[in-house]
């Protein structure tokens, strides 16, 4: 397999990918970089994000969880209030976009919680694309409803039984298809990972999160966060959250991962905090993985967290110190998951409920002019059944 000199944040990135896939690689880069620069692109962008998905969403003062914790004020970026409840239709339109542009009639994801999935879906029922979704089979029964709201929007969802039945496997599988099919198919990944430009085009779609936020912040308090807290999977809501508050050296970016059942058991999703690095999915990056340098299974409460790897541009924040990364336990985040709907409302998903969890954290920690930005990725209504039956049992 060849390595592309391109790509790289760091150490990390890259494009580990046999020379075929690569040429497919390099024609992707090229009409998204076309894309990025072509004002036809984003006017037609700008208008499916406004009109469609629900574009700006609302950057909202958590009065009632900023009182009850004490402490800094906690604003809430309400991405679960775009159409399919979660950030993942910013990028599911854009990256559709350019699969139209480039001739593409079939789109195939990977999807963990399904959010994805719905969102892919969404796209390609609106613009006209054959759909097929990889999922792992563990995570269909957990998320079963998403699954069933694929199918109603006429994709073809492909469960995955080899392996943990995760995230991983259903990359795999995708990356497998892709290689056979990528004449009349485009791979619309929906996390921060995989092999170049993929990293990059994830983050373009998603920095939406943090123009909007940035803007909104300054309209509502005048100067910027203390802090900005995403949760961690692959990575795509927390670099979209993260984006264009990079620059801004007095703004922490803090990452929550998932610590599952406790980093101590290995029963977690945590390479940033657990992981080493390595080349999985065309890429390097932090992972999970054995002393002899084999993947690890992963667990976590969140369908969407559960991913062996993280984004490469994570990796790189992490290793500069400009990004911090922590971890949370399935039990925290269920506790959090309780709270946010108690005190506000607002029921967030399992992987969002891991960033208000820490939020809790730290916010007592902290004084009342101080700000924190959580960005609540997506809506719990997939979580409910899940959460009902574990808590039935």
């Amino acid at each position: 397999m060849e390595k592309a000199q391109k790509g790289y944040f760091g150490e990390y990135g890259g494009s580990y990918v046999p020379p075929e896939l690569q040429k497919v690689m390099d024609q992707i880069e090229e009409l998204f970089e076309k894309c990025k620069q072509d004002p036809e692109f984003n006017k037609e962008l700008d208008y499916y994000l406004e009109q469609y998905a629900g574009r700006p969403n609302p950057l909202y003062f958590a009065e009632k969880l900023t009182k009850k914790l004490g402490g800094a004020k906690i604003y809430l970026k309400r991405e679960e209030l775009n159409h399919t409840g979660s950030h993942k239709i910013n990028n599911a339109i854009g990256q559709a976009l350019i699969a139209k542009h480039m001739g593409k009639t079939r789109i195939i994801a990977e999807t963990g919680a399904g959010q994805h999935g719905v969102a892919t879906a969404t796209a390609c029922a609106l613009f006209g694309l054959d759909c097929v979704i990889y999922m792992g089979e563990h995570d269909t029964k957990r998320q079963a409803l998403n699954v069933f709201r694929m199918e109603i929007l006429g994709a073809e969802v492909k469960a995955i039984n080899n392996g943990e039945g995760s995230m991983k496997e259903a990359i795999d599988e995708a990356l497998l298809d892709l290689a056979e099919n990528y004449d009349n198919t485009f791979y619309l990944i929906g996390s921060a990972v995989g092999p170049h430009p993929y990293p990059s085009i994830v983050k373009h779609f998603q920095s939406v999160i943090s123009k909007e936020a940035k803007e909104q912040i300054l309209k509502a308090e005048g100067r910027l966060p203390d802090a900005v807290l995403a949760c961690v999977g692959g990575g795509s809501n927390a670099i979209g959250a993260f984006a264009n508050f990079i620059n801004d050296s007095s703004v922490r970016l803090i990452g929550v991962e998932p610590a599952g059942l406790g980093l101590d058991t290995g029963k977690h999703a945590a390479p940033l905090n657990a992981g080493e690095p390595g080349v999985i999915h065309g890429f390097r990056c932090y992972m999970v993985q054995d002393d002899q340098g084999n993947p690890m299974p992963t667990h976590s409460i969140s369908a969407g967290l559960d991913y062996i790897g993280v984004g490469p541009e994570h990796s790189y924040l992490k290793d500069s110190g400009r990004g911090e990364y922590v971890s949370v336990t399935d039990q925290e985040a269920l506790d959090a998951f309780y709270l946010l709907s108690r005190t506000e409302g607002i029921i967030p998903a399992l992987e969002s409920a891991h960033a208000v969890a820490h939020a809790a954290k730290i916010a007592p920690t902290m004084s009342p002019e101080q700000i924190l930005i959580v960005n609540v990725s997506g809506r719990g209504d997939k979580d409910v059944q899940q959460i009902f039956d574990m808590t039935r049992k």
